[in-house]
């Protein structure tokens, strides 16, 4: 796991590990995490000379970022309406006035400086990837994220904002337990190797409190303390435990793993309500 402020090379043909720099014409882009507030994390995917930045809550660590790499802002993607992912966007905008501001389109009251509204089953192109919108509505009505599909090779990149955490899921602001258990069974069939990018360093607290289920099978409990174990000294070294996989949340994240939405229901209220 890289610390924060990290890169990750995305998924490319033949890239497997590698982080080298791609020439303009390639569709190599890499991923950052910039920390901003308590525990959040704005993404910027990029290529050497442009940059596509996910849920900015605030903007001057983004700018500034952007700004030591002489990167061009071309787009903003907002997976949702809360503060801490769009607050910083109005001054990225005044810095990079030709930008596009992707967002729901059925959220434009309440984002309303979106350029180029979107909704389920739309693509979009950036930096010579393809990104596809999914509506997940749970936390929020409108909730969106962002897929990129692997290419051939390669691993997909899903940027979910607040429905899907590493050990855990959104509380339910506006939407429904069956909502949510409906987008988290989405996110679960895409393929194991899809990296998930998720909006807070929630990670050990999920954990923590998943680790104190009692109604959870041996085999879960099991790949419960063993991630718990492994996010402990990731933490303990000042590491980010972002990017997640589909495939270690399919077997460690009790939401994930909730049977229907009753049992996910129950094991949220049980998360809003512990004090651990």
């Amino acid at each position: 796991m890289r610390k924060p402020g990290g890169e990750w090379q995305a998924a490319e043909p033949g890239a497997g590990a590698k982080r080298a720099a791609a020439p303009a014409e390639d569709v190599a882009v890499a991923v950052a995490l910039v920390p901003i507030l308590d525990d959040n994390y704005v993404f910027v995917l990029h290529s050497s000379h442009q940059a596509v930045v996910i849920d900015p809550g605030i903007a001057a660590p983004v700018l500034s970022w952007l700004e030591q790499r002489q990167l061009e802002l071309v787009a903003v993607l907002q997976t949702h309406h809360h503060q801490d992912h769009i607050g910083g966007t109005p001054e990225l905008m005044r810095r990079w006035p030709g930008a596009a501001v992707v967002a729901s389109r059925a959220d434009q009251e309440r984002i309303p400086f979106q350029t180029r509204s979107v909704a389920e089953g739309d693509d979009l192109e950036l930096l010579g990837r393809r990104v596809e919108v999914l509506e997940l509505p749970g936390h929020t009505r409108t909730h969106l994220a962002y897929l990129l599909p692997p290419v051939a090779g390669g691993q997909g990149e899903l940027f979910c904002g607040d429905v899907l955490f590493a050990g855990g899921c959104g509380r339910l602001c506006e939407g429904t337990a069956e909502q949510m258990h409906r987008s988290l069974q989405r996110l679960a069939a895409l393929p194991d190797a899809t990296r998930v990018w998720c909006a807070h360093e929630y990670t050990l607290a999920n954990l923590r409190w998943a680790a104190s289920v009692a109604d959870v099978r041996p085999a879960e409990q099991a790949a419960v303390a063993a991630r718990l174990a492994e996010v402990k000294e990731q933490r303990h070294r000042g590491e980010c435990t972002i990017p997640s996989t589909i495939g270690l949340e399919r077997r460690s994240n009790l939401f994930l793993m909730a049977g229907d939405a009753g049992q996910l229901a129950a094991r949220r209220l049980h998360k809003d309500q512990w004090k651990g």
